[in-house]
């Protein structure tokens, strides 16, 4: 039902001009879809949906795999970050107050192949690396995309 979902939002946002979650759930429900607004929330996030200017609205689009959008999550991530200790498989990085979420969201966007996932707080992430990985070795990569240039 998921994969469903995700293909009738992507097709959705493709053929509609949809500015809010409010409008996709109104969209989706009149598909048939029996959804809740944090459901769409966490579609919006699984698909890295995005939004974008359109006739000076905004509307959701499709995030592409990018250079811009690569250097707009490192961004994220280098105004965010506050420190980061490593413990076991996890990584657990300090951000800024109220800034977790988008820095988690950046992180899996950048698709650091050793990460398999986070969870974010207020100001707080876990990072699960994978087990054939080194949390030094993430860490350094971190560390090189929180670096000024």
């Amino acid at each position: 039902m998921k994969i469903k979902r995700h293909n009738e939002i992507i097709e959705l946002i493709k053929t509609t001009e949809i500015g809010t979650q409010e409008e996709l759930l109104a969209q989706l429900k009149s598909k048939g879809y029996d959804v809740t607004q944090a459901t769409i929330s966490r579609d919006i996030r699984e698909l890295r949906l995005t939004k974008v200017n359109s006739n000076g609205r905004q509307k959701y689009a499709v995030l592409v795999n990018d250079e811009e959008f690569s250097d707009k999550y490192v961004r994220v991530l280098k105004e965010g970050f506050v420190s980061m200790v490593s413990s076991g498989n996890l990584i657990v990085l300090k951000t800024i107050t109220g800034m977790a979420m988008a820095v988690a969201t950046a992180i899996d966007a950048l698709e650091i192949k050793e990460i398999i996932g986070c969870i974010a707080g207020d100001d707080t992430i876990f990072i699960a690396i994978s087990a054939t990985s080194s949390n030094s070795d993430v860490m350094n990569k971190l560390k090189k995309l929180t670096r000024e240039d």
